[in-house]
């Protein structure tokens, strides 16, 4: 039986090989995409297993997981994402404690992260959460209020705009999967056109990565390709 350890190095370097087939195809550098491995309901071995093959930016959605996954790593020098949901209660922590935010989808979110960001730490890097299928079951702000609520995270302290985050609705057929993120690169553009200096597009995971790539995104977010199915309790 295989090792932890070279089967987290074999998976990694599979999905490394499909980043850099889908960036040569369109024409880009594949150290243009930033592989983030998102490792909820994942303990903190896997992802120290995952860390000793070179991987050190990992995502998280469920805070107190998180946190405890921080605390027992705190030796390796990784880089924390919050992808999830973000509650009024929880934007304390996060702020404290990730590089980086995903999911910005209200004004009053971003208010409190930038008041809540430690003055001795850099400001927190934010991508704005887009609603781009549509679906009422997921968070996101609507297209339509994307350049207001952009304008509005922008203008706070403690927060660094760096682009834009999407969970499409889920498809096997590839060119659905383009159509969603060439949407999400075209509002990308009409808000660097605003101004805007952005240089994130974080779209993409385990299943249509490739086709987010062919649409620009800068940072693809895989946890089952690199850890195997989760299993949820309760």
């Amino acid at each position: 039986m295989p090792s932890r350890d070279s089967t987290a190095e074999a998976r990694l370097r599979v999905v490394r090989a499909r980043i850099a087939r889908a960036a040569i195809a369109a024409g880009r550098d594949p150290a243009g995409v930033c592989l983030l491995a998102v490792s909820k309901t994942f303990g903190a071995a896997a992802v120290r297993d995952l860390a000793a093959c070179g991987q050190h930016e990992f995502g998280e959605n469920y805070l107190r997981e998180a946190l405890d996954k921080q605390a027992a790593l705190r030796d390796l020098p990784l880089m924390w994402h919050f992808i999830g949901p973000i509650q009024s209660n929880k934007t304390r922590a996060i702020a404290e404690h990730f590089s980086w935010v995903h999911g910005v989808d209200r004004v009053k979110i971003a208010e409190r992260l930038s008041a809540q960001r430690p003055a001795g730490l850099p400001p927190l890097q934010v991508c704005i959460e887009v609603n781009v299928s549509g679906e009422a079951s997921k968070g996101g702000v609507a297209a339509a209020e994307l350049p207001a609520l952009a304008a509005a995270v922008a203008a706070l302290p403690g927060l660094r705009l760096r682009g834009l985050m999407a969970i499409p609705a889920p498809t096997s057929d590839g060119e659905a999967q383009r159509a969603a993120f060439r949407k999400m690169r075209e509002l990308f553009d009409d808000l660097r056109a605003r101004g805007h200096a952005l240089d994130t597009l974080s779209m993409g995971m385990s299943g249509d990565l490739e086709a987010a790539i062919l649409e620009g995104a800068t940072i693809v977010r895989i946890g089952t390709a690199l850890f195997g199915e989760r299993t949820y309790l309760g």
